[in-house]
């Protein structure tokens, strides 16, 4: 994962994204990375999963 932070208290799940980090541009070139989880993940402590991107425009 790349500047994803996650935190499960109780039945909230709480994600944490630096929004000032960049990843360099997506693999079409429209965007910018900020943070993913690169594909699905387990949610700690769960049976839930998470598939998360953040981008920004070009």
């Amino acid at each position: 994962m790349k500047n994803v932070d996650m935190k499960v208290d109780g039945d909230i799940l709480t994600i944490t994204v630096d929004l000032s980090k960049q990843y360099g541009k997506s693999g079409s070139g429209k965007s910018i990375i900020v943070a993913s989880t690169e594909g699905n993940h387990d949610v700690p402590e769960t049976d839930f999963k998470i598939g998360l991107n953040v981008y920004q425009k070009v």
